[in-house]
């Protein structure tokens, strides 16, 4: 029984899952976070593009 409890203590693959997960979640929000900033930013760029376009139009 202890060689069986001393093999789980030793054994660290869980942990090794657990470190992959928060990574892959640290990049996720990295992502989501770059991605809504540049979203925005192109939206400000497409609006200011669709009035010089309309203005330009009007003349």
């Amino acid at each position: 029984m202890t060689k069986i409890f001393a093999r789980f203590v030793k054994d660290e693959s869980g942990a090794t899952a657990i470190e992959y997960g928060l990574i892959a979640a640290l990049i996720s929000v990295a992502l989501i976070a770059g991605a809504t900033t540049l979203g925005g930013a192109l939206n400000n760029q497409f609006k200011n593009v669709s009035t010089h376009l309309n203005a330009a139009a009007k003349s």
